[in-house]
């Protein structure tokens, strides 16, 4: 583990500063909208429960699918996630200051009023200073949920440290997850402890325990706190200026932003058209690796968050056009060609290879049930347990196609999760078929045996460039250049380097470097 610690520790690092970045950004946020909301209904008792009421309602929304839900409205990104963190943080705070707020004793309000003191003096003098510890609690609370929320921002492309834990769920590479799973608890951790020091500091000394130490102690031990704190506030400031500065600076004139879904080979893909599109053009290339599945992707292309993605054309076609699948490869290409330029997207020249779907099991089920092919399964399904992708499971092209070619088609049951640990399932048996694709590295590290597809449920899947139409004509010299990589990606060279990644460990982009630097193609 330390030498993969050793080994990545600049990725590592960079990753952490965009997760303090980004959970910084979204808790500052969060408090100046919070503190002012529990202010206000302590102040509109009739706005007290509509408003908590509405807190509670969305605490209790998934952050996945809120943040699913955010994607149409705010597109991938940064802003998505902080947004959703935002919204996630604000019950906490909000509870807090409007109880902090109203429990002060009625008695000290009077008297504050008593003496002459305004509405605002006694709210800036004698609430607020009253209610802090109760509200810095809910900041704590808040803060210390948003370093573990932030790592969902990995889903749609904004960094942070959800990009290892993802990453290395998708490769079932322990090392990954630890690398990012191990920063962000150490993180979560100190800022609960920056957090109680505030706490401390807006705490009166005189309503604080002593714990055997004099007055003069407690100033001491205080100013060493606000140093400690003000050196802390002081890093973040630096980092979240660095990181705005470093972004400009970054600005090229020429750039497009590549993604990719959250799966081996398009990790690999999009490192691979991206070294291959800088080394011959003047165009830079922004990585968003990890963007979920097909709908994410193409959604980003559509509104031009990204400029270019790879997907498939049984994808396309299935899944995206809604037809009926077809072994005929070159109709399905031309038919999204014709139809995906209707949506403002081009598509260049499809791969050499067909990474399209097929079913799995192990050699020891196959030898069981004497299976060779997808219809032999069909007459032994009731006695078995699919274990499949989410997409898998809800895809016009995929299940869908299945039950429809094979109506007597009824798995004993489906269990339905991400896309490595389906492996791990099979492996453990706790599933006795799976999803998989054509190309997958992760078949030849289990040794499973992929039943044929006679019947031609599945399209043709071979990879495809889509463009951003308005990209294109920007930079028409990017059709030229992927349309001289596609060939070179044949159905052995993707399963060789999903292999390298989904079995030796190595990491996606050295993979694609390597396989361009050994091809002489960069």
């Amino acid at each position: 583990m330390f030498e993969y610690f050793g080994a990545h520790s600049s990725q590592i690092w960079k990753l952490t500063l965009e997760h303090i970045e980004m959970t910084a950004i979204a808790v500052c946020i969060a408090v100046l909208i919070g503190v002012p909301l529990g202010i206000l209904i302590s102040y509109v008792r009739k706005l007290d429960k509509p408003v908590l009421g509405l807190a509670n309602v969305v605490q209790a929304i998934p952050s996945m699918a809120l943040l699913g839900l955010a994607i149409p409205l705010l597109g991938i990104g940064v802003l998505p996630a902080i947004v959703m963190v935002i919204i996630y943080s604000l019950l906490p705070i909000v509870k807090n200051t409007y109880t902090g707020i109203s429990g002060i004793d009625p008695l000290m309000v009077e008297a504050a009023n008593g003496i002459g003191l305004t509405p605002r003096q006694v709210l800036t003098k004698v609430k607020i200073p009253m209610a802090l510890p109760v509200i810095m609690a809910g900041v704590r609370i808040s803060a210390v949920t948003a370093v573990g929320l932030m790592t969902m921002a990995a889903f749609i492309g904004a960094g942070g440290l959800g990009y290892l834990v993802f990453a290395g769920i998708r490769t079932t590479n322990n090392y990954q997850i630890l690398a990012g799973a191990i920063p962000a608890c150490i993180l979560a951790l100190l800022v609960d402890f920056l957090m109680g020091l505030v706490e401390k500091l807006v705490t009166p000394i005189s309503l604080q325990k002593s714990g055997g130490l004099s007055r003069k102690q407690m100033k001491r031990k205080r100013r060493r706190e606000k140093l400690t704190l003000g050196t802390a506030v002081v890093l973040i400031c630096a980092i979240i200026v660095g990181g705005a500065v470093n972004s400009r600076l970054a600005g090229r004139e020429k750039e497009i932003t590549v993604g990719g879904k959250d799966f081996t080979e398009q990790l690999i893909l999009v490192n691979l058209y991206s070294d291959y599109i800088e080394a011959h053009t003047d165009i830079h290339c922004v990585r968003k690796e990890n963007l979920g599945g097909s709908q994410v992707c193409y959604q980003a292309l559509k509104k031009g968050d990204i400029d270019m993605y790879v997907d498939y054309t049984g994808t396309l076609y299935g899944s995206v056009l809604k037809h009926d699948g077809t072994d005929d490869m070159e109709g399905v290409y031309n038919t999204c060609v014709k139809e995906m330029k209707k949506k403002n997207i081009s598509l260049t020249q499809q791969c050499a290879f067909n990474n399209t779907y097929t079913l799995a099991v192990s050699k020891q089920i196959a030898k069981k049930y004497n299976l060779e092919t997808i219809r032999d399964l069909v007459r032994k399904s009731s006695q078995l347990h699919l274990g499949c992708t989410l997409e898998f499971q809800n895809r016009h092209d995929c299940i869908d196609a299945l039950k429809k070619a094979y109506p007597s088609l009824k798995f004993k049951k489906i269990s339905a999760m991400d896309g490595s640990p389906r492996f791990v399932a099979l492996d453990n048996k706790e599933v006795d078929v799976i999803d998989a694709f054509a190309t997958d590295g992760m078949l030849m590290k289990y040794h499973l045996k992929v039943l044929k597809d006679e019947d031609h449920v599945f399209p043709p899947y071979y990879a495809v460039p889509c463009f951003n139409s308005d990209t294109l004509k920007k930079y028409p010299e990017l059709q030229r250049v992927v349309d001289e990589l596609a060939p070179k990606l044949t159905d052995e060279v993707m399963m060789k380097l999903n292999y390298q990644v989904d079995v030796q460990g190595k990491e996606p982009k050295d993979v694609a470097r390597a396989f361009l630097e050994q091809e002489n193609l960069i």
